[in-house]
């Protein structure tokens, strides 16, 4: 199964895509995980994307179609996977299809989350993340036991710079002029399926199974 998930920031992508791993075992590829750890490991490509991102700006599209590429080509990808965070505009769409041609591998469904601009502030302001394992925690949705502080090693808690709540509001402005698009070019491939994103994760995920496996149009 090889799916696309698109929505905006904030949109619960990681999430799913993290769901139909357990169950399919088809791996998230999430270009937005991928850089941000160049950045936390301060590599070249860190280096350009991180001033970037933390100003709500888009990385370079011949950078991130590289990524997306070479993870592709790994042999943990032979099953299938869960694009998430790209393609963000048609012309990175006319890329990929250039590259799953390329690859031998072709789509089998987009899914777009649908979600209100408010929610996904209230959702991407409010995640607070462990910088020593990653953990995520959200301070009214899923709050540590100690507030700031991470349950497993209590290291404090830290709002990732592409979190604020004006660079959220940078990204939607981004997403909506540039993204959105991405639904009238998947639309007219046959392959575009919408799902709710407001709801619990497990009713989402729900969804989501039945539009992958071409149960709604």
């Amino acid at each position: 199964m090889n799916l696309i998930l698109l929505g905006p920031p904030n949109a619960g992508k990681g999430t799913q895509a993290k769901k139909l791993f357990e169950d399919y075992k088809i791996p998230q590829i999430s270009t937005g995980d991928i850089l941000r750890k160049a950045v936390a490991e301060k590599t070249e490509l860190g280096k350009v994307a991180g001033p970037l991102m933390a100003a709500g700006q888009y990385v370079p599209d011949d950078v991130v179609i590289g990524i997306v590429e070479e993870r592709l080509k790994q042999s943990d990808v032979a099953t299938g996977f869960v694009l998430d965070g790209f393609p963000r505009t048609p012309g990175q769409a006319d890329a990929l299809d250039r590259m799953l041609g390329r690859l031998g591998k072709k789509l089998d469904a987009v899914i777009s989350l649908e979600v209100p601009h408010k929610t996904l502030v209230e959702r991407g302001s409010g995640r607070r993340v462990c910088p020593k394992d990653g953990s995520v925690y959200h301070v009214t949705q899923s709050p540590p036991k100690r507030a700031g502080y991470c349950d497993k090693c209590g290291t404090e808690l830290v709002q990732r710079p592409d979190d604020m709540p004006d660079v959220i509001e940078k990204r939607l402005q981004k997403y909506d002029a540039e993204t959105s698009p991405l639904k009238d070019f998947y639309a007219k491939k046959g392959v575009l399926k919408s799902v709710d994103g407001v709801g619990s994760p497990e009713g989402i995920y729900a969804e989501i199974k039945s539009a992958a496996a071409g149960g709604k149009a």
